[in-house]
Protein backbone atom coordinates (compact mmCIF):
# COMPACT_ATOMS: atom_id res chain seq x y z
CA UNK A 1 0.00 0.00 0.00
CA UNK A 2 1.34 3.32 -0.52
CA UNK A 3 2.67 5.00 2.31
CA UNK A 4 0.74 8.19 2.82
CA UNK A 5 4.32 10.13 4.17
CA UNK A 6 5.74 9.50 0.80
CA UNK A 7 7.40 12.43 -0.27
CA UNK A 8 5.62 13.50 -3.82
CA UNK A 9 7.63 14.28 -6.59
CA UNK A 10 8.56 18.32 -6.54
CA UNK A 11 8.02 20.11 -9.84
CA UNK A 12 5.73 17.53 -11.39
CA UNK A 13 2.02 19.11 -11.98
CA UNK A 14 -1.21 17.02 -13.38
CA UNK A 15 -2.43 19.83 -15.75
CA UNK A 16 -5.81 17.95 -16.00
CA UNK A 17 -6.07 18.12 -12.23
CA UNK A 18 -5.24 22.02 -11.83
CA UNK A 19 -9.37 23.70 -11.43
CA UNK A 20 -10.45 25.48 -14.10
CA UNK A 21 -10.51 28.29 -12.67
CA UNK A 22 -6.74 27.95 -11.34
CA UNK A 23 -4.93 31.39 -13.12
CA UNK A 24 -1.79 29.10 -13.70
CA UNK A 25 -4.53 26.66 -15.95
CA UNK A 26 -5.64 29.71 -17.77
CA UNK A 27 -2.10 31.07 -18.53
CA UNK A 28 -1.37 27.80 -19.93
CA UNK A 29 -4.38 27.30 -22.36
CA UNK A 30 -3.76 30.85 -23.84
CA UNK A 31 0.01 30.30 -24.55
CA UNK A 32 -0.81 27.11 -26.04
CA UNK A 33 -3.55 28.42 -27.94
CA UNK A 34 -1.42 31.55 -29.14
CA UNK A 35 1.67 29.42 -30.11
CA UNK A 36 -1.04 27.07 -32.48
CA UNK A 37 -2.76 30.40 -34.31
CA UNK A 38 0.73 31.05 -34.72
CA UNK A 39 2.17 28.40 -36.22
CA UNK A 40 -1.61 28.53 -38.30
CA UNK A 41 -0.83 31.89 -39.77
CA UNK A 42 2.86 31.41 -40.01
CA UNK A 43 2.08 28.54 -42.51
CA UNK A 44 -0.84 29.75 -44.57
CA UNK A 45 1.05 33.21 -44.89
CA UNK A 46 3.91 31.39 -46.41
CA UNK A 47 1.56 29.32 -48.41
CA UNK A 48 -0.44 32.21 -49.48
CA UNK A 49 2.84 34.55 -50.74
CA UNK A 50 2.56 33.69 -54.05
CA UNK A 51 -0.85 33.93 -54.60
CA UNK A 52 -0.76 37.34 -53.12
CA UNK A 53 1.98 38.31 -54.97
CA UNK A 54 0.38 37.23 -58.72
CA UNK A 55 -2.88 38.84 -57.19
CA UNK A 56 -0.83 42.20 -56.71
CA UNK A 57 0.70 41.96 -60.14
CA UNK A 58 -2.79 41.32 -62.16
CA UNK A 59 -4.04 44.42 -60.00
CA UNK A 60 -1.34 46.59 -61.43
CA UNK A 61 -1.41 45.53 -64.69
CA UNK A 62 -4.84 45.84 -64.26
CA UNK A 63 -4.24 49.80 -63.02
CA UNK A 64 -2.11 50.19 -66.18
CA UNK A 65 -4.41 48.85 -68.54
CA UNK A 66 -7.58 50.90 -67.25
CA UNK A 67 -5.30 54.43 -67.03
CA UNK A 68 -4.91 53.75 -71.13
CA UNK A 69 -8.63 52.72 -71.87
CA UNK A 70 -7.79 49.44 -72.84
CA UNK A 71 -9.56 47.71 -69.88
CA UNK A 72 -13.06 46.95 -69.28
CA UNK A 73 -14.58 44.23 -66.86
CA UNK A 74 -14.24 41.02 -67.18
CA UNK A 75 -11.45 41.51 -69.93
CA UNK A 76 -8.64 38.70 -70.06
CA UNK A 77 -5.44 41.07 -67.85
CA UNK A 78 -2.42 38.98 -69.24
CA UNK A 79 -4.26 38.73 -73.02
CA UNK A 80 -4.77 42.50 -72.87
CA UNK A 81 -1.19 43.25 -71.27
CA UNK A 82 0.73 41.60 -74.16
CA UNK A 83 -0.11 44.27 -76.46
CA UNK A 84 2.23 46.77 -73.83
CA UNK A 85 6.19 46.90 -73.92
CA UNK A 86 8.23 47.85 -70.65
CA UNK A 87 11.48 50.10 -71.27
CA UNK A 88 13.52 51.23 -68.70
CA UNK A 89 14.81 55.02 -68.79
CA UNK A 90 17.19 57.02 -67.11
CA UNK A 91 15.99 59.54 -65.88
CA UNK A 92 19.02 61.64 -66.23
CA UNK A 93 19.35 61.44 -70.15
CA UNK A 94 16.16 60.33 -71.47
CA UNK A 95 18.03 57.34 -72.77
CA UNK A 96 16.72 53.49 -72.51
CA UNK A 97 18.04 51.14 -69.74
CA UNK A 98 19.47 47.70 -71.39
CA UNK A 99 21.43 45.92 -68.59
CA UNK A 100 18.12 45.67 -66.31
CA UNK A 101 14.98 43.56 -66.20
CA UNK A 102 12.51 46.31 -66.34
CA UNK A 103 9.98 43.07 -65.92
CA UNK A 104 11.34 42.75 -62.04
CA UNK A 105 12.35 46.20 -61.73
CA UNK A 106 11.36 47.45 -58.42
CA UNK A 107 10.56 50.80 -58.44
CA UNK A 108 9.97 51.34 -54.34
CA UNK A 109 13.03 49.16 -53.90
CA UNK A 110 14.62 51.15 -55.87
CA UNK A 111 14.08 54.64 -54.50
CA UNK A 112 14.99 53.42 -50.84
CA UNK A 113 18.66 51.67 -52.69
CA UNK A 114 21.69 53.98 -52.14
CA UNK A 115 23.07 52.49 -55.61
CA UNK A 116 19.59 53.36 -57.49
CA UNK A 117 17.84 56.56 -56.07
CA UNK A 118 18.69 60.28 -56.31
CA UNK A 119 18.23 62.06 -53.19
CA UNK A 120 16.10 65.46 -54.48
CA UNK A 121 16.93 68.85 -52.85
CA UNK A 122 14.24 69.96 -50.64
CA UNK A 123 14.12 73.27 -52.98
CA UNK A 124 13.24 70.45 -56.29
CA UNK A 125 11.32 68.28 -54.10
CA UNK A 126 8.12 69.65 -55.55
CA UNK A 127 6.49 66.06 -55.30
CA UNK A 128 7.95 65.92 -51.33
CA UNK A 129 9.02 62.17 -51.75
CA UNK A 130 12.60 62.86 -51.13
CA UNK A 131 14.15 60.60 -53.18
CA UNK A 132 13.81 58.81 -56.22
CA UNK A 133 15.06 55.83 -58.07
CA UNK A 134 17.48 56.75 -60.91
CA UNK A 135 15.55 54.21 -63.21
CA UNK A 136 11.39 54.26 -64.15
CA UNK A 137 9.80 52.11 -66.36
CA UNK A 138 7.65 53.30 -69.10
CA UNK A 139 4.94 51.34 -70.61
CA UNK A 140 4.26 51.31 -74.03
CA UNK A 141 1.22 50.57 -75.75
CA UNK A 142 2.03 48.97 -79.24
CA UNK A 143 -0.55 48.89 -82.03
CA UNK A 144 1.34 46.51 -84.62
CA UNK A 145 5.24 47.92 -84.41
CA UNK A 146 3.98 51.32 -83.96
CA UNK A 147 4.12 52.72 -79.90
CA UNK A 148 0.40 54.38 -79.45
CA UNK A 149 0.80 55.16 -75.93
CA UNK A 150 3.27 56.00 -73.26
CA UNK A 151 2.38 54.97 -69.71
CA UNK A 152 4.42 56.54 -67.09
CA UNK A 153 3.96 55.98 -63.40
CA UNK A 154 4.03 58.93 -60.79
CA UNK A 155 4.02 59.53 -57.25
CA UNK A 156 3.92 62.38 -54.62
CA UNK A 157 2.14 63.69 -51.06
CA UNK A 158 -1.23 64.64 -51.19
CA UNK A 159 -2.85 65.72 -47.90
CA UNK A 160 -2.59 62.90 -46.00
CA UNK A 161 -0.56 60.39 -47.73
CA UNK A 162 1.80 59.61 -50.73
CA UNK A 163 -0.52 58.94 -54.17
CA UNK A 164 0.93 56.13 -56.24
CA UNK A 165 -0.66 56.08 -60.20
CA UNK A 166 -0.33 56.12 -63.74
CA UNK A 167 0.02 58.90 -66.29
CA UNK A 168 -1.31 57.62 -69.76
CA UNK A 169 0.30 60.26 -72.72
CA UNK A 170 -0.16 59.95 -76.41
CA UNK A 171 2.89 58.99 -78.35
CA UNK A 172 3.65 62.47 -78.97
CA UNK A 173 4.68 62.82 -75.71
CA UNK A 174 2.22 65.54 -74.82
CA UNK A 175 -1.48 65.01 -75.08
CA UNK A 176 -2.87 63.55 -72.05
CA UNK A 177 -4.79 60.30 -72.27
CA UNK A 178 -5.59 59.83 -68.38
CA UNK A 179 -4.66 59.82 -65.03
CA UNK A 180 -5.20 56.86 -62.29
CA UNK A 181 -4.37 56.49 -58.76
CA UNK A 182 -3.95 53.27 -57.49
CA UNK A 183 -2.97 53.49 -54.26
CA UNK A 184 -3.99 56.43 -51.57
CA UNK A 185 -5.28 57.70 -48.33
CA UNK A 186 -6.54 60.79 -48.71
CA UNK A 187 -9.89 61.47 -46.96
CA UNK A 188 -12.94 59.93 -48.58
CA UNK A 189 -15.11 62.36 -50.28
CA UNK A 190 -12.64 64.69 -50.66
CA UNK A 191 -9.29 64.07 -51.37
CA UNK A 192 -10.22 60.79 -52.12
CA UNK A 193 -11.80 62.22 -55.20
CA UNK A 194 -8.69 61.88 -56.98
CA UNK A 195 -10.88 58.13 -57.79
CA UNK A 196 -13.82 59.93 -58.78
CA UNK A 197 -14.45 58.39 -62.69
CA UNK A 198 -15.60 61.80 -63.43
CA UNK A 199 -12.64 63.56 -62.46
CA UNK A 200 -10.57 61.10 -63.93
CA UNK A 201 -12.32 61.60 -67.04
CA UNK A 202 -11.25 65.29 -67.75
CA UNK A 203 -7.56 64.69 -67.97
CA UNK A 204 -8.55 62.89 -71.07
CA UNK A 205 -6.92 65.57 -73.86
CA UNK A 206 -5.65 67.80 -71.85
CA UNK A 207 -1.95 69.02 -72.58
CA UNK A 208 1.38 69.05 -70.71
CA UNK A 209 3.45 71.43 -71.94
CA UNK A 210 2.78 75.13 -72.71
CA UNK A 211 4.71 76.76 -75.51
CA UNK A 212 7.75 77.15 -73.87
CA UNK A 213 8.29 74.08 -73.02
CA UNK A 214 7.17 74.52 -69.03
CA UNK A 215 4.97 71.90 -67.44
CA UNK A 216 1.90 74.06 -67.38
CA UNK A 217 -0.55 71.49 -66.57
CA UNK A 218 -2.51 71.97 -63.00
CA UNK A 219 -5.01 70.88 -61.21
CA UNK A 220 -6.91 74.58 -60.69
CA UNK A 221 -9.52 76.01 -57.78
CA UNK A 222 -12.94 75.52 -59.05
CA UNK A 223 -13.94 74.55 -62.74
CA UNK A 224 -12.34 75.32 -65.74
CA UNK A 225 -13.92 77.61 -68.14
CA UNK A 226 -13.35 75.88 -71.52
CA UNK A 227 -13.09 79.01 -73.50
CA UNK A 228 -10.70 80.06 -70.63
CA UNK A 229 -7.01 80.82 -72.80
CA UNK A 230 -5.87 78.60 -70.79
CA UNK A 231 -8.00 75.40 -70.48
CA UNK A 232 -6.52 72.78 -72.22
CA UNK A 233 -3.98 73.16 -69.64
CA UNK A 234 -5.92 72.75 -66.64
CA UNK A 235 -8.12 70.42 -64.48
CA UNK A 236 -10.91 71.10 -62.67
CA UNK A 237 -9.99 71.13 -58.66
CA UNK A 238 -11.69 68.74 -56.00
CA UNK A 239 -14.34 70.37 -53.97
CA UNK A 240 -12.96 70.78 -50.21
CA UNK A 241 -9.36 69.45 -50.76
CA UNK A 242 -7.37 72.24 -51.91
CA UNK A 243 -3.92 70.55 -50.40
CA UNK A 244 -4.47 67.33 -52.50
CA UNK A 245 -5.29 69.31 -55.65
CA UNK A 246 -2.09 71.12 -55.12
CA UNK A 247 -0.18 67.93 -54.81
CA UNK A 248 -1.63 66.60 -57.94
CA UNK A 249 -0.21 69.83 -59.16
CA UNK A 250 3.25 69.60 -57.72
CA UNK A 251 3.63 65.96 -58.40
CA UNK A 252 2.74 66.49 -61.96
CA UNK A 253 4.92 69.11 -62.18
CA UNK A 254 7.99 67.51 -61.37
CA UNK A 255 7.31 64.36 -62.96
CA UNK A 256 7.08 65.85 -66.06
CA UNK A 257 9.54 68.53 -65.23
CA UNK A 258 13.82 68.01 -66.11
CA UNK A 259 14.16 65.21 -63.14
CA UNK A 260 11.72 63.40 -64.04
CA UNK A 261 10.46 62.20 -67.81
CA UNK A 262 10.92 65.38 -69.51
CA UNK A 263 14.09 64.28 -70.72
CA UNK A 264 12.58 61.23 -72.27
CA UNK A 265 9.39 63.32 -73.41
CA UNK A 266 11.49 65.62 -75.39
CA UNK A 267 13.55 62.75 -77.36
CA UNK A 268 9.92 60.72 -78.18
CA UNK A 269 9.04 64.08 -79.69
CA UNK A 270 11.74 64.27 -81.54
CA UNK A 271 12.50 60.48 -83.08
CA UNK A 272 9.66 58.91 -81.55
CA UNK A 273 9.23 56.27 -78.94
Amino acid sequence: MPNENEAKPVGKMNFLALSNDSTLKTFIMATLVCLVCAVFVSISAVALKPLQELNKELDKKKNILQVAGLYEQGDDIEAAFSKIDIKLVDLSTGEYVTDMDPATYDVRRAAKDPNLNVTIPKSDDLANIRMRPKYMPVYQVKEGDAVKQLILPINGYGLWSTLYGFLAVENDGQTIVGLSYYEHAETPGLGGEVDNPKWKKIWDGKKIYGPEGDVAIKVIKGTVVPSAPKAEYQVDGLAGATLTSRGVSNMLKYWMGAEGYQQYLNKVQENGA
